[in-house]
């Protein structure tokens, strides 16, 4: 009896190894035993080692996966407006993959197939914290060794994923913070916060972290277009929080490094001009000067105050979660949400205007990351943010090329639309034609393209 008992168990554990997420009666069908044999094997195998969720028919088992050889739950922390944090659900892994999640009781929108909080991979709440893009890079080269993971986030698996934020993300985007490791990092920089630069020492102190980050780069701006960048906190008068993201550019005097240094400035007044457009208007950025460099700091809208946080979720993770499609056009993907009722009934055609604007002004780099959405019920759109000419970005070997500027035009429908962008793209051609912070060159082709669109919005 015993041995048959043993080998059922067996065949089980070799069942959810090979099809996880079964409920009793496909489990029973497979052992050809009862379902209420199904749940006698199922409460012998060892404690913690199966993961269960769902409730009467919809309850489906997996194995656990473990974490680096720990098979616990990981906890998911929030921190809120004042800065206080409190449980928000937990994470555990599935064999062979996927994950356990519950967001029925977070306020975070769920899907209809992880209603009982099971995932294919990661939570889309969690992939959308996770260490990318330049700063991921520069962390992953600075502690891949301590960490135990490959150089590169874009190589990292799941799991990989899951260890780096639960030992070090405690700054991560939004509010979330996996594991005790890293909520025990978050609670000590509370306790003792690096004070904020004060605005004297701004110049200086920026100047020093850039060359910190070019040096850990091993570079100057990024060869896959992308402006080298660091985090801050200083103070100033006005400011919603002391949090910011600080862009800057090379500081030799190259043509390739004039013109990094001419984008950021037009991304601080694309963003200005922005402001025209419906929707919560852009983040809240400045420019600055010194020792050869450019810099764009923009405030933080996933902070408030020193240790407040709010909720945010870019559209590439949404769209993994929601959409699924293979489009990355802002419009399609928020109105397919729109369709869901996820985002608020006015955010679809605040990304419509948000997108002809960003055209208009020669942005071809509105990838799905650079657009974001406040958490809640519905999901609201977020501040402005990386909107810039950057069709006009040198190529990676630093050869600055001409480039034409052929507007896109708009269908019948989207008259109304496209004038309202075009308006505000006008204003920012316009404004950037007239500022001295950018070269002449570049102004002369800002000049050029304020006419041209002048001129086609005469005639559309």
């Amino acid at each position: 009896m015993r041995a048959a008992t043993a080998l059922l168990s067996e065949n089980l554990v070799r069942i959810l190894r090979l099809r996880p997420r079964q409920g009793t009666a496909e489990l029973a069908t497979a052992l050809g035993v009862s379902s209420q044999s199904v749940r006698r094997l199922l409460g012998d195998l060892p404690e913690g080692s199966v993961l269960a969720a769902g409730r009467t028919r919809r309850a489906r088992y997996a194995l656990r996966r473990p974490l680096r050889g720990t098979l616990t739950d990981i906890p998911v922390y929030q921190v809120d407006r004042s800065g206080s944090a409190a449980p928000l659900a937990t994470l555990a892994l599935a064999a062979p993959q996927g994950s356990l999640m519950s967001l029925a009781e977070a306020g975070w929108p769920v899907p209809a197939v992880s209603r009982d909080g099971w995932w294919d991979g990661l939570p889309y709440p969690v992939l959308a914290i996770r260490p990318q893009g330049y700063l991921g890079r520069q962390f992953a080269r600075a502690e891949h060794r301590a960490l135990g993971v490959a150089p590169d986030p874009e190589e990292w698996s799941d799991d990989d994923v899951v260890w780096v934020l639960s030992q070090r993300g405690a700054d991560a985007p939004g509010n979330l913070i996996v594991g005790d490791s890293a909520y025990e990092r978050w609670l000590e920089a509370k306790v003792r916060p690096p004070a904020p630069l004060h605005e004297r020492e701004i110049p200086v102190a920026y100047a020093a972290r850039a060359e910190d980050a070019v040096a850990l780069a091993g570079g100057g701006s990024s060869a896959a277009g992308e402006f080298p960048k660091f985090t801050a906190a200083r103070e100033q008068a006005g400011a919603t929080t002391p949090h910011v993201l600080v862009k800057f550019s090379g500081a030799a005097g190259s043509a390739a490094e004039r013109r990094w240094a001419d984008l950021l400035a037009c991304e601080h007044l694309a963003l200005a001009s922005s402001a025209r457009l419906p929707g919560p208007g852009p983040a809240r950025s400045r420019l600055l000067e010194h020792a050869g460099r450019t810099f764009i700091e923009v405030e933080r809208f996933d902070r408030i105050g020193e240790h407040g946080r709010l909720p945010v979720c870019d559209l590439e993770s949404l769209q993994g979660a929601f959409v699924g499609s293979r489009t990355t056009a802002w419009p399609d993907i928020a109105g397919r949400l729109q369709g869901m009722k996820l985002i608020e009934p006015d955010a679809a055609a605040a990304v419509d205007h948000l997108w002809w604007y960003g055209r208009l002004i020669a942005n071809t780099d509105m990838h799905l990351g650079n657009l974001s959405f406040r958490v809640g019920e519905p999901l609201r759109l977020a501040p402005t943010y990386d909107m810039l000419p950057m069709m006009y970005a040198p190529l990676p070997g630093g050869e600055v090329p001409a480039r034409d500027f052929a507007p896109a035009l708009p269908l019948p429908a989207q008259r109304a639309t496209w004038l309202a962008a075009c308006a505000a793209a006008i204003e920012f051609w316009s404004a950037a034609a007239a500022d001295t912070r950018i070269s002449e060159p570049f102004r002369d082709t800002c000049r050029r393209n304020a006419e041209s669109l002048d001129d086609i919005a005469g005639k559309v």
